[in-house]
């Protein structure tokens, strides 16, 4: 029974020839993403900036106008409707009751619920959160911490395991994949919590290992092929690991699509942010990371005679000669 190959055995793509585009494309998107985190912002949940959140689902798409005018005569502060996808899902966001009562929560939640079951009796509530303002404020805070150490400490990693242009080539790259995801949600107004930032961290994590195979390459080649320059070097380590590369993305892609299409609305954010950390790791790591190392100056190491302790100026030339 023969193997499946996506890739042949003897693919020879020309990766570093494309490597003008690829840092062309790469700017782009990133400023893309950047300008759209600035200016759109990203859709914050409640676990970031604190509230209640009830999600209500309806047989049909409600009118938003009407339904937040119901909510907003409940007399509980200014509230916000969102659809997300699907349109008869829709997510109810009001300001935390200051009452320190235990069952304030529960009493807004009761009387936003039947506010809404007056005009619309087949509204089913699927899921309700509360998160206060400090508890928030710390998880926004924690959140940001986790990604930024992890990718420093990735790209410290990748300095002291190879070169330091393997670790600043691993940070622009995995800076690159992060860029892109919080892009991504500013433009699709997906609600960004706790789960993706624990995505984001996945990504990061998913990224690093396939810029590590390809490194780990890189620089067993460079002591293979002395006399090559750096870009053959490049184009022979992404070739022979482009089979790896891709059996992976794909079948994590096909797990991912798998959870899109039957995990349910609770797991959408998350995989929507795995399939496009996969994809975006994916390009950087062939493209972004590993031609970037001869923008840096990256150059294999000339063959060097080694020096024998107490031996003579013949015995050293026949070392080198030997070798």
């Amino acid at each position: 029974m023969r193997l499946l190959k996506l890739v042949p055995d003897n693919t020879n793509i020309g990766f570093v020839s494309l490597r003008g585009w690829a840092f062309g494309l790469t700017a782009l998107l990133t400023v893309i993403a950047v300008f759209a985190t600035v200016t759109r912002g990203l859709n914050l949940g409640v676990d970031f900036v604190g509230g209640l959140s009830i999600e209500a689902r309806f047989s049909k798409a409600p009118p938003l106008d009407q339904l937040r005018a119901d909510v907003n005569r409940v007399g509980e502060g200014e509230s916000s409707i969102q659809q997300f996808g699907d349109p008869r899902l829709v997510t109810i966001r009001l300001p935390v009751p200051q009452s320190t009562d235990p069952g304030a929560t529960n009493a807004v939640v009761k009387k936003v619920q039947d506010a809404v079951h007056a005009q619309f009796p087949d509204a089913v509530f699927t899921k309700t959160d509360t998160v206060s303002g400090k508890v928030s404020g710390e998880l926004i805070r924690n959140g940001i911490l986790a990604v930024i150490l992890a990718v420093f400490a990735i790209a410290l990693f990748g300095w002291f395991r190879f070169e330091w242009q393997f670790g600043l080539s691993t940070f622009v790259a995995i800076g690159h994949d992060v860029l892109m995801t919080l892009g991504f949600f500013a433009v699709t107004r997906l609600e960004f919590d706790l789960t993706i930032v624990a995505a984001v961290l996945t990504i990061v994590g998913y990224s690093i290992n396939d810029k590590i195979v390809i490194d780990d390459r890189i620089r067993e080649n460079m002591r293979k092929y002395r006399q090559m320059d750096m870009r053959g070097i490049v184009d022979l380590s992404v070739n022979e690991t482009l089979p790896r590369t891709v059996m992976t993305s794909l079948t994590v892609l096909l797990a991912l699509g798998a959870m899109l299409i039957w995990g349910g609305h609770v797991l959408r954010g998350f995989t929507a942010a795995m399939i496009l950390g996969v994809i975006v790791g994916t390009y950087s790591s062939i493209y972004v990371s590993s031609s970037l190392l001869i923008t840096l100056g990256l150059k294999p190491q000339p063959n060097a005679a080694p020096k024998v302790k107490g031996a003579p100026q013949g015995a050293e030339r026949i070392t080198r000669e030997g070798l």
